[in-house]
């Protein structure tokens, strides 16, 4: 009987020390994951910060302003704009 209590003693203690283990090895993966989580929501917030530049670089007031700046474009007189039409299914 003693026999049988020794290997039942060291059975429970070799499962307590697997449960220690794996519940170690969770809180790690748990960390780990509530970083990867952090990371994904700072990158979601430099997204949006972005769309919102690209947003504003891309305005036509700013587009307008910059061709008329640096590139000395106008817009045309209305005597300087010509109309052209097309006519639907013309082959050429």
């Amino acid at each position: 009987m003693p026999r049988r209590l020794v290997l039942m003693l060291a059975m429970v203690l070799v499962a307590s020390m697997a449960v220690v283990q794996v519940r170690h090895e969770s809180r790690l993966r748990f960390a780990e994951l509530q970083g990867y989580q952090a990371e994904r929501d700072a990158l979601d917030t430099e997204w949006g910060k972005l769309l919102l530049e690209e947003g504003a670089w891309s305005q036509h007031r700013r587009v307008e302003a910059m061709a008329h700046s640096r590139l000395g474009m106008s817009t045309p007189e209305p005597a300087q704009v010509s109309v052209i039409h097309a006519r639907m299914g013309a082959t050429q």
